[in-house]
């Protein structure tokens, strides 16, 4: 694969030394233990301090309330990296930075930022993002979970599925309803909260089983009578779900950056295999049906690379939809041809691209399904450009 100043263009030496700064994380603090961590269901003690001692949870927090103010390029740049070497740790960062600090960054009041900005960007707080339901994924809007005035404060009342890194988190978004039962008014209707997770009534719930991504605690959360007060709403009572799609949209980059980081990984290790595995008296890379697999993937690593790039620069939710499409289709696609040049010995636990095919499944279904995104992607084809909200 081609360097750093080739893959980027225009790319400053800054950029280029805080990619290398990530590359040389993932290649000596995660790699070596990525197979122990997907077997024990968690990562390595120290993992996410280590991450914190870098920077990288305030990649997209202002200089102001000590963040490192990253552009979306240098941003993306750190989380392929980082999936490179666990995607796990990406997911944690990515979260952390697209659905928690953007949102309060850019809706939160001067109180809010002053509270939180400083603690979620140097790691002392982590945060996690709370929108999906039991019946309400796909369709995020249907959400159950029900914000109630009280006096000058809140109480919300509801559960919600599928919440990464709840187990360490600080911090929740969490949206809920703030219409009253029967208003039609749909996502007009829904507010986001700032929700300390040692509010009582904010309860952690049992730890999901998830065929890849193992080292992640995906929880599901309880609320019951969280009493909040006024300045935990987020924006307007009735504009979270904009919040949350804004959220979203920033949040598919960083899983299309994941996804390109999990594919890099599966293509390389294939790559090698195919250099020193022989069988017939020859290496296997010298087989036309090899070579035309490894052409194929790194064909497709570029090409979502290069997509995820013009959606760095020029943001909006149609290039983001696209460039997450895209990116986890290529990583499932690379995968599984990294477990096909391996043989045998693919499907096996010892080697590491049967880990790799089981985490990029969840790129084709989190931050929107798959199906989902060409929806979007469709819809944007018969409307003027919607305003960026990234």
């Amino acid at each position: 694969m081609r360097s750093e100043s080739e893959i980027v263009p225009g790319a400053s030496a800054a950029d280029a030394e805080i990619r290398a700064l990530a590359r040389q994380f993932a290649e000596t603090e995660l790699r070596p233990h990525v197979e122990a961590w997907d077997r024990d269901r968690a990562l390595g003690t120290g993992v996410l301090a280590q991450l914190a001692q870098l920077g990288f949870f305030g990649m997209l927090a202002p200089e102001a309330h000590g963040g490192l103010d990253f552009d979306l390029p240098t941003y993306l740049a750190v989380l392929e990296e980082i999936a490179r070497g666990e995607p796990v740790a990406a997911l944690a960062l990515s979260i952390h930075n697209a659905a928690v600090i953007a949102p309060i960054r850019r809706h939160g009041s001067p109180a809010q930022q002053q509270r939180w900005l400083a603690p979620l960007a140097s790691g002392e707080v982590i945060g996690c993002f709370a929108l999906s339901e039991p019946e309400a994924g796909s369709d995020a809007a249907a959400i159950a979970t029900r914000a109630v005035r009280d006096g000058d404060g809140w109480v919300l009342e509801g559960e919600k599925r599928w919440v990464s890194h709840a187990d360490v988190a600080g911090l929740a978004l969490v949206l809920a309803r703030t219409d009253s039962p029967g208003d039609p008014r749909g996502a007009h209707g829904i507010g986001a909260f700032l929700v300390p997770t040692d509010t009582p009534g904010f309860l952690r719930g049992e730890r999901e089983e998830t065929m890849g991504l193992r080292a992640a605690a995906v929880l599901r959360i309880r609320l019951r009578e969280v009493r909040l007060p006024a300045d935990a709403l987020l924006g307007e009572a009735d504009r979270g779900f904009a919040c949350a799609m804004e959220a979203l949209d920033l949040g598919r980059l960083g899983i299309a950056a994941q996804a390109t980081g999990i594919a890099r990984a599966a293509f390389e290790y294939a790559r090698d295999y195919a250099a020193v595995r022989e069988q017939f008296g020859r290496k296997i890379r010298d087989f036309e049906g090899i070579q035309f697999k490894l052409a194929d993937m790194a064909t497709r690593i570029e090409a979502a690379r290069a997509l995820l790039a013009r959606a760095a620069t020029s943001p909006s939710t149609g290039a983001a939809a696209m460039a997450k499409l895209f990116a986890s289709e290529t990583a499932m696609a690379v995968t599984t041809q990294a477990v096909q040049v391996f043989g045998g010995y693919g499907y096996m636990r010892d080697y590491p691209v049967e880990k790799l095919m089981r985490d990029a499944k969840a790129t084709e279904i989190y931050e929107g399904t798959n199906e989902i995104l060409r929806v979007v992607i469709a819809r944007g084809l018969y409307r003027p450009e919607q305003p960026d909200r990234l």
